[in-house]
C-alpha cells in the first residue's frame, strides 16, 4: 500500500486528472478505485481495497496537512509525507460529506424522474449509478424500511454511509436521494432525518380506516356522524354528488363515496399534516415527502385518490409524490399479475389526477421487475414519476452467487426453504414452491436459471433476512467482494432494463 501512497504523494502537485493518469493504482494485493482519487488542499483522498475489504486513504505532504475528521491509522511516507488509512465507517463517511458535499444525499423534489434503488447490502450503488448516469433520472441510492433494517441488522446511518462511499468512489456528482421508507411514526422519521435522509415515505396504513372500504352504508353513516361538524359540512358541500373533470377523465363522487372517504382518511390526513409540520421544523424546504396509501388489500379508487390529494392541499401539506394501491398484484420479485388493459385504463386516471391536482409524482411501490406495465407508467406520467424498487438488487446478488459460487448458493437456497413459512408472515406472495426443482437434481451450471423462475425468485427474495443473519453471512459478503465487478455489471444491466422500458429520456 505504501508504494501506491508514495506514488500519489509524488504526483500531489499535479491536477486531479493527471494524478489519476500517472499515479500507481495497484500494487500486489492493494488497488485504488481511479474515480475515487480527489484532491483536497495539500492532500489526496481515495478509496482502495485489498483482498479482504475496502478502505479510505488520505495522503498528505506532511502530517499536519491531514484534514481533521478522518479516522484511521497514520504512518509516515518518504520525504516527510503522511498516510492515513481508515475503515469505511461513520466517521469517515461524515468527513467525506464535510469535505466533498456532493457525496451527501439531497432533496430531489425538483427532479422530474426519480428511482428508489433499494440497496439492502450496501454494495449495489456503483451499479445503480452506472445505469442512472445514462438517463435523465435521479437515483435514491439509500432507501430502507424499518422492516428491512430489522432483517438486515443495519441502521439508517449505515444505509446512508454505504451510499456515500460508493458515490465518492464513483465520482458521481449529479445528486442522489435517501429515503426512510414506509415509516409510520414520528420517532422513526426523526431517526431517518438525523441520519441525513431527506426523503420520508409516510405509510398511512395504520392511521387510515381501510376496513371502512367494505362497510355498509349504515355503518359509514354512523361513523361519518361522529366526525367534527365542520368536517361533515365541508365534505358534503364540496364532494357529495359532485363530478370532477380530470384531464380527459371524469371522477364522480356518487352514492356514499364522499362520506366513505371522510371516514377512511380524515384521521390519516390529519396525521400527514402533523408529519409535514415536523419535517418543515427539521429541514425547512429541503425534504421530499411521499404519501403512501398502497399497503391495503383493495385498489385505490380514483375518487379516493382525488379526495386524498385535495384534502392534503387544503391542509397545505406539500408532498412530492403519492403511492396509490393499483389494480392487479404487485408481488415481490416478479412481473405484474393482472389485466393489463384495465391497469392501463385506471393508471391513466391516477396519472391525470396527479398532473391536474398538485402536479406531484405518481409513485409505484414494489415496482422492481414489473416490466409489463413500465411502458404504460412511463407514457401516462410523461416521466414525472417515482419508481420504488427494493429486493431486486438482492436477487441480482443471489444470481451472481449462483453463477460464481454454486455451493454457497445451494446452502442459501436450503436455508431459504427452511425459513420460507415464517417469512410469509411479513410478505404477501403466492409462490408454489413445488414447482422449484429439487437442488440435488440440478447441475451447478443450471443454478443461475432458477433466478429466471418466479417461484424461486420469490423464495429467495423474502428470505434475505434469515440468510443475512445466518452462519452464511460472512461467506456471502466475501463472495460478493471477490466478484465485485460481476455484481456491479449485473446491477447496471438489470437497472438499465428498468429505466429503458419506462422510456425515460437518455442523457
Amino acid at each position: 500500500m505504501k508504494k501506491i501512497a508514495e506514488s500519489l504523494l509524488k504526483n500531489l502537485k499535479k491536477t486531479e486528472n493527471d494524478i489519476k493518469k500517472n499515479a500507481m493504482l495497484a500494487d500486489e494485493k492493494y488497488s485504488v478505485y481511479p474515480a475515487s482519487i480527489h484532491k483536497l488542499g495539500e492532500c489526496v483522498v481515495a478509496v482502495g481495497r485489498d483482498d479482504a475489504a475496502r478502505f479510505v486513504m488520505v495522503v498528505a505532504d506532511y502530517p499536519k496537512a491531514l484534514p481533521e475528521g478522518f479516522d484511521g491509522e497514520k504512518s509516515m511516507l518518504v520525504d516527510g509525507g503522511a498516510l492515513l488509512v481508515g475503515k469505511l465507517n461513520a466517521a469517515n463517511a461524515k468527513a467525506l460529506r464535510k469535505y466533498f458535499p456532493w457525496t451527501a444525499p439531497v432533496s430531489l423534489r425538483e427532479r422530474r424522474s426519480t428511482v428508489g434503488c433499494g440497496d439492502r447490502l450496501g454494495l449495489a450503488s456503483r451499479g445503480h449509478i452506472l445505469a442512472a448516469a445514462k438517463y435523465k433520472v435521479s437515483p435514491v441510492l439509500a432507501q430502507q424500511s424499518m422492516r428491512e433494517l430489522s432483517l438486515t441488522g443495519r441502521t439508517f446511518q449505515n444505509v446512508v454511509d454505504d451510499a456515500v462511499f460508493m458515490v465518492y468512489e464513483s465520482d458521481y456528482r449529479d445528486g442522489f436521494g435517501a429515503d426512510g421508507d414506509h415509516l409510520k411514526k414520528i420517532a422513526d422519521i426523526d431517526v431517518a432525518l438525523s441520519a441525513g435522509m431527506p426523503m420520508i415515505t409516510l405509510d398511512l396504513s395504520e392511521v387510515m380506516n381501510a376496513a371502512a372500504a367494505d362497510w355498509s352504508e349504515k355503518e359509514i353513516q354512523t361513523a361519518f356522524e361522529a366526525l367534527p361538524d365542520e368536517v361533515k359540512k365541508r365534505v358534503i358541500a364540496e364532494y357529495e354528488g359532485k363530478t370532477f373533470i380530470v384531464g380527459s377523465s371524469k371522477v364522480v363522487f356518487d352514492g356514499d363515496c364522499a362520506r366513505r372517504c371522510a371516514v377512511m382518511y380524515t384521521k390519516a390526513l390529519d396525521f400527514a399534516l402533523e408529519v409535514y409540520q415536523f419535517l418543515k421544523s427539521k429541514r425547512g424546504n429541503e425534504f421530499d415527502l411521499e404519501i403512501s396509501i398502497d399497503e391495503t388489500s383493495a385498489p385505490t379508487l380514483p375518487s379516493h385518490h382525488l379526495f386524498i390529494t385535495r384534502e392534503l392541499r387544503k391542509r397545505h401539506v406539500e408532498f412530492s409524490s403519492l403511492a396509490p394501491r393499483f389494480i392487479g398484484e404487485f408481488q415481490k420479485a416478479i412481473d405484474y399479475i393482472g389485466d393489463l388493459a384495465e391497469f392501463d385504463r385506471q393508471f391513466k386516471v391516477h396519472a391525470e389526477i396527479a398532473a391536474n391536482y398538485g402536479n406531484y409524482k405518481i409513485s409505484v411501490h414494489s415496482g422492481s421487475d414489473k416490466f409489463a406495465v413500465y411502458p404504460t407508467i412511463g407514457r401516462e406520467t410523461k416521466g414525472y414519476l417515482h419508481l420504488k424498487t427494493a429486493g431486486t438488487s438482492w436477487l441480482v446478488a443471489v444470481t451472481v452467487i449462483a453463477q460464481k459460487n454454486p455451493q454457497l448458493y445451494r446452502e442459501m437456497h436450503q436455508l431459504a426453504l427452511d425459513h420460507f413459512g415464517e417469512m410469509l408472515k411479513l410478505y404477501h406472495i403466492t409462490a408454489d414452491l413445488s414447482k422449484i426443482p429439487a437442488l440435488p437434481t440440478l447441475a451447478d451450471a443450471e443454478l443461475p436459471k432458477l433466478m429466471d423462475m418466479p417461484e424461486a425468485r420469490q423464495l429467495l427474495h423474502i428470505t434475505y433476512g434469515p440468510i443475512l443473519k445466518s452462519h452464511l453471512r460472512d461467506r456471502f459478503f466475501h463472495a460478493l467482494f471477490v466478484e465485485e465487478d460481476a455484481y456491479t455489471q449485473a446491477i447496471e444491466k438489470h437497472f438499465d432494463k428498468h429505466l429503458s422500458l419506462l422510456n425515460l429520456e437518455k442523457k
